[in-house]
């Protein structure tokens, strides 16, 4: 339980277990902010995002400014009188939104701030090779991912992990920080931390989808990073006779396998190989432009790839 007034400000699904979290465990969520509904599917009928739906269903008050900084929105949201704002995938906010608490607002982030400050930590972490990373909660400020740290936790990451199976672990760890979070802010129980600006910092910018594409002339092992941290999106991916293939999925071959002549080899049956910058990959998981995602098997049952 808690008594504070609570806005949450988040947008995916990601946001979403941190919301329920909050009210699970009793937090008073005054209002919900979050984006504006968009059209989407074949009828491109406006639908709401994953945090709406699920104020709607706990009947939380929900606003969806297109314009943080009109003095409207700011009106309305300085009315719910909120002690704290916590922030989960969101977009950036003006001071005078971010400043208006009196507790302030702090901001869930998938990485160990400082590093991997930017959209996309998760799926940076994992195209780098990193073995770990973590989630972290921190005050917000001018400068984007810059705020003192409140807590961290780390998480590994595994050999087999993807972005999609990394991202369901940090979504649910950080739901449980944020909780702690408002906890410790609540009764005090906390030491603000200035990030320590030392060594290299690593970025995770946007990604797009020009930069998606595989460049085959990289190690086996950096491709294999670059699969599984764009998997299952927005996924990686080449051309094989001027059509796109996305790429789910891969495994290292040992670097002597075969004739090294061709950029691909393929027996149209079992297997798809990969000339890499020191060896061999073979891809295991495919999508063709159009069709679903298959493993290699159940696309070369309908498909043949001739050199």
């Amino acid at each position: 339980m808690s008594s504070l007034r609570l806005i949450f400000m988040g947008t995916p699904e990601f946001a979403v277990a941190s919301l329920e979290t909050l009210i699970t465990h009793g937090c008073h969520v005054v209002a919900v902010i979050t984006a504006p509904d968009k059209p989407q599917g074949r009828g491109q009928e406006l639908q709401g995002s994953p945090v709406k739906t699920c104020a709607v269903q706990h009947q939380i008050p929900v606003l969806q400014p297109t314009n943080l900084k009109s003095p409207e929105f700011l009106h309305e949201l300085r009315s719910y009188k909120a002690d704290l704002q916590v922030v989960v995938a969101f977009r950036m906010l003006p001071e005078a939104v971010w400043n208006m608490p009196r507790l302030g607002t702090f901001n869930l982030h998938a990485s160990l701030l400082p590093q991997y400050r930017g959209a996309a930590p998760i799926n940076w972490a994992i195209i780098n090779g990193e073995k770990e990373t973590g989630v972290t909660t921190f005050f917000l400020r001018h400068e984007i991912d810059t705020g003192s740290i409140l807590f961290q936790e780390k998480e590994p990451i595994l050999p087999e992990d993807d972005a999609g199976t990394l991202y369901e672990r940090l979504m649910k760890k950080g739901a449980q920080l944020v909780l702690k979070t408002v906890q410790a802010i609540e009764t005090g129980g906390y030491r603000a931390l200035e990030q320590s600006m030392t060594g290299e910092l690593k970025s995770a910018p946007k990604i797009f989808k020009e930069t998606c594409a595989i460049n085959w002339h990289h190690s086996t092992e950096a491709i294999r990073n670059f699969v599984r941290g764009l998997s299952p999106y927005p996924a990686a991916w080449t051309r094989i006779h001027e059509k796109v293939y996305k790429i789910f999925r891969t495994e290292a071959l040992p670097s002597d396998a075969g004739d090294r002549s061709h950029a691909w080899r393929t027996d149209n049956k079992t297997y798809l190989h990969f000339r890499t910058g020191d060896g061999w990959i073979a891809v295991t998981d495919l999508q063709p432009e159009g069709r679903k995602r298959m493993n290699i098997q159940e696309f070369f049952r309908g498909n043949r790839l001739d050199k």
